[in-house]
Parts: C-alpha cells; structure tokens; sequence
C-alpha cells in the first residue's frame, strides 16, 4: 500500500484535491493507496517525526498560515524523509526554492484532474520499482533508507527487533515482528521462521533440522518445530529463482 498526505489549510481545496486522488484510485483499482488529509502542516511534521509515519508522496500547498510548504519540507529532509513531494500552490513565486528541496513537482492552482493523473501514473511507478530495492525505516532517530539486499535476517529481542547486515553491522528498531514482517512480506527473499526470526532466503547458504548457516558465516538455531516449513519455502523459492 502506498500512503499519500494531503496537506492544505484551505477546507475546499483540500477537499477538492483529495475527492481527484479518489476519482484517480477508482479509475486505477491496481492501485492500493491511502489518503492522509492534514489541514494543519504541523500535524503533519508531528506523525512524520513522532508517530513513524512515512507517506510515499506528499501533496502540499505553499502558502499556509503556521509554516511555509518550503520551510516544513526543510524540516522533512532534515528528519531523512525523501518521499515525494507535490507543491499545489497559486502563485509560480517559490518554483525555484520548491526544487531545492528536491520537490518533483509544482504546480499552480487549479489543478486539473489530467495533469495530476499523468503525474500521479509516473510517480507511483517510480515509488513501486523502489520499494522493489528499499525500505525506509526510522533508525536513531532519523528515516534511513535501506537496501533489501543488504538485509541477512531480522531477530526478534524482546519489544526491539534487531536488523542484521551484510556488512556485519546491526540496528534496533522499535516496531513489532510483525509490523517488520509486513514491510518485508511483498519480497518473496524473506521468509518468517518462527516467531523470532525473519530470513532473507537469499542469504542462507545450507540448513537442517536444527540449524541454518549464513553466507556470513553465521550459525542461527531453529526454533522448533521450523524446519519443515522454512525447508519447503527455501527449495520453492530456489527452484522458482533458477
């Protein structure tokens, strides 16, 4: 699911975009989104830096009485978020700054449904061919982007989950296994095993009824009553690959 933010202080125009963002979802039902509608951009900033949330595409006016739509994607930047962001706006005054903050596009009020659709096609196919490479995640406090090859295996550590790399480093993250599983379920590489564990197929070099080695180098025991389960899925996904 790809989640897009609407931000704009004016009820009407917010409306107005958000019921477009709808007529595009019901002409492209392959699509699955959802809209989060901000009428305040402190809101906003709030859920990004405290709430873990990370929409993929922002639509967001510049003009607004708390914050300039310039000045909040400064602090998004700043906190590591690179979704996409669309200035809806009614002047073209700001065109130049809206592109130092790495904005995909501006555009002038009113918008038709033509041109935001035609965006909207390109810039959702972009999101879908990179999640297919990256996670975004919130990391020491700051949204990092991470390569699914790099990867090798998620353990469970009580109410932390810790991400294992290929480089031999870790993180720890404050989410559940399975908010974590349902991140990494659409990559057909990863696999839950158990409870406690979530493997990246790729990375796993042999295994048995008791345990399975790394491409690292790294012994991982089975909890039981795995195997059976993590074996099946290991020779599917491998004959399926080659």
């Amino acid at each position: 699911m790809y989640l897009i933010a609407l931000c704009d202080d004016e009820t009407a125009d917010l409306n107005k975009t958000e019921q477009m963002l709808n007529n595009y979802k019901n002409k492209h039902p392959e699509m699955n989104f959802m809209v989060e509608c901000f009428e305040n951009v402190n809101e906003l900033l709030y859920m990004v830096r405290e709430k873990n949330y990370l929409p993929d595409l922002m639509l967001m006016d510049i003009y607004m009485p708390e914050k300039m739509g310039i000045e909040a994607a400064k602090e998004l930047r700043a906190m590591g978020n690179e979704g996409r962001i669309i200035f809806l706006t009614t002047s073209r005054e700001h065109a130049l700054e809206a592109f130092g903050v790495d904005a995909v596009q501006y555009l002038v009020k009113p918008v038709s449904e033509e041109v935001l659709f035609s965006i909207l096609d390109k810039l959702l196919s972009d999101v879908e061919e990179e999640r297919r490479k990256y996670l975004l995640l919130r990391i020491g406090g700051r949204i990092q982007r991470v390569a699914i090859n790099d990867i090798i295996y998620c353990e469970a550590q009580g109410k932390i989950q810790c991400l294992h790399f290929v480089d031999g480093t870790q993180c720890l993250l404050r989410m559940t296994m399975a908010e974590i599983y349902e991140m990494l379920s659409c990559y057909e590489e990863f696999a839950r095993v158990g409870v406690a564990y979530i493997m990246n197929l790729d990375h796993i070099n042999s295994l048995n009824a008791k345990e399975l080695y790394m491409d690292n180098g790294q012994k991982i025991y089975l909890p039981r009553g795995s195997y059976q389960s993590l074996r099946e899925r290991y020779f599917e996904y491998y004959c399926e690959e080659r």
